[in-house]
């Protein structure tokens, strides 16, 4: 019965996809070296990786809590375990709360300002898993809980012990929140995509989603997004870093771009699935390049 349990656990979290989480952790990663100026240190990309697999596994259980009377009518998500009955609310908001305190507890090893902005990645992170049953466009909501990273990155690279509110804001530069709202297009072109997968069924069940607000614009509008968010990076690193390592990757980026497009443009469930299951390559493609262009800047 432990192993079954464990396996219900695993799955409830996306233990074996990691897809989910490594969008989360390309953009705070890509974050730390724009804020450190280069290679951050052992200790806070250990910090941040960890603390990525263990705030999205969290988020897997409140989301799964706040959506399973819809999951059940949507034939990709009916068989998770908080929709099935096979985990109880209590022990997937236990859970939940176990990963998030851990995650926690990594923060705890940085410094007193990353501390007081985790609160505010928290306090966005729970409104998520509400936001479609009340905005147009939720994947924006999203979008900031997933650059949220971004923020923390800075104020673990830059921010002291002071809770003083001069210190935490200095610790956040304007640098952080414009590479935030870029990889907020970013997050909105693989949102919405996984939006269109499941656009019928949410229709029937009365849900909000970008997808659904965008109708016959989805796919160009899913492509602007994309080109929004390498625009603004472009401007805002080309000259903290080695050019021409930046626009190596951004052609593999733009490369990129052209295939979602190519797989999404006749909306089918498949093309759509797979282009954002895709995504996690694009953010790599972009860390690497900052990687690259740090170290030979």
């Amino acid at each position: 019965m432990l192993r079954e349990k464990l396996a219900l656990y695993l799955d409830l979290i996306r233990w074996d996809r990691p897809a989910g989480w490594l969008l989360l952790l390309w953009p705070s990663l890509s974050a730390l070296w724009v804020a450190a100026n280069g290679f951050p240190g052992w200790h806070l990309l250990v910090v941040f990786v960890l603390g990525t697999i263990l705030m999205r596994s969290a988020g897997c259980c409140l989301n799964d809590v706040a959506d399973r009377d819809f999951d059940r009518h949507v034939k990709r998500t009916a068989q998770r375990p908080v929709t099935t009955g096979a985990v109880s609310v209590r022990e997937a908001l236990w859970l939940g709360a176990l990963l998030a305190l851990l995650a926690f507890g990594l923060v705890l090893t940085t410094n007193m300002v990353a501390v007081a902005w985790s609160f505010a990645a928290l306090a966005v992170a729970v409104v998520y898993p509400y936001a479609k049953r009340f905005f147009a466009m939720p994947q924006a909501v999203l979008g900031v809980a997933f650059s949220f990273g971004i923020p923390m990155a800075f104020a673990a690279v830059r921010g002291g012990d002071s809770f003083s509110l001069s210190a935490v804001q200095g610790s956040v530069p304007a640098l952080a929140w414009i590479l935030l709202l870029g990889n907020l297009f970013w997050v909105l072109a693989y949102d919405t995509e996984y939006a269109m997968v499941d656009r019928d069924d949410d229709l029937r069940l009365g849900m909000k989603t970008s997808a659904i607000t965008l109708g016959r614009y989805d796919v160009v509008a899913v492509t602007s997004f994309y080109v929004i968010q390498l625009l603004l990076w472009t401007v805002l690193l080309v000259e903290r870093i080695a050019p021409w390592a930046w626009f190596l990757a951004l052609v593999a980026a733009v490369a990129q771009v052209v295939w979602h497009y190519r797989l999404i443009r006749t909306r089918t469930r498949e093309g759509c699935f797979k282009a954002f299951r895709l995504n996690h390559w694009l953010g790599f493609t972009l860390f690497a390049g900052i990687v690259a262009g740090y170290a030979l800047k």
